[in-house]
């Protein structure tokens, strides 16, 4: 069975700005960074906001792109220091997301993309839905893909590791009725054909509104 992790909430300074938050969650493996890559290349007003993370880069990661690579030691200083809306101990790394990089973006104008787990996504709609339009989306992806896909990802995984993934599974499922919109993602172009249009649709209702 899933293990909750511990969540903690440093900051509850509510931002303002013209923007819409979208939020991408789903066990890892379920395919949240590459549609959140696919996104910003096809359309032009998604941006993304990495997480500061605690865990060592994939071969295929690119600092500031994906997350912000920092030591254990540095992320407990921004945490001191309150640099975080939210951050999380996930798989026993941190992963957090800054106040500063959120302020940066929030009068962009722009499609905010962000993957998060479902923690943190509790978190976020606790202190920024009031006053942010935020859509939820959750990948949804079966057992048995799931574990084909960690073990073909590249990440050597141990059979240990595989499995607490997969046990975060049941837990990660156990929260989609927090979330607007449930996508099983076993089709790369029909998820990416979906969410657009999610977005574009969320995008008209919000200016229909003004």
């Amino acid at each position: 069975m899933g293990r909750r992790t511990r969540k903690e909430r440093t900051s509850t300074r509510i931002i303002k700005g013209n923007f819409m938050l979208v939020i991408l969650s789903g066990v890892s493996g379920a395919g949240k960074d590459t549609i959140k890559k696919e996104l910003i290349k096809r359309m032009d007003n998604v941006i993304s906001l990495p997480s500061y993370t605690t865990r060592s880069p994939r071969n295929d990661e690119v600092e500031g792109l994906q997350y912000h690579f920092i030591s254990k030691a540095e992320f407990k200083e921004k945490i001191k220091a309150g640099e975080f809306y939210e951050y999380d101990i996930h798989h026993e790394h941190y992963y957090g997301t800054s106040r500063k990089l959120m302020n940066e973006k929030i009068n962009s104008g722009k499609v905010i993309v962000k993957d998060i787990e479902v923690n943190g996504t509790e978190s976020l709609i606790n202190i920024l839905a009031k006053d942010t339009k935020i859509v939820t989306i959750f990948l949804k992806v079966g057992r048995q893909e799931l574990k084909n896909r960690l073990i073909c990802r590249g990440d050597n995984l141990s059979e240990e590791e595989i499995e607490l993934r997969l046990d975060r599974l049941d837990y990660e499922e156990s929260r989609i009725k927090m979330y607007d919109y449930v996508i099983k993602n076993d089709d790369l172009e029909k998820s990416l054909d979906i969410i657009m249009a999610i977005i574009k649709n969320e995008e008209r209702l919000e200016r229909n509104k003004e």
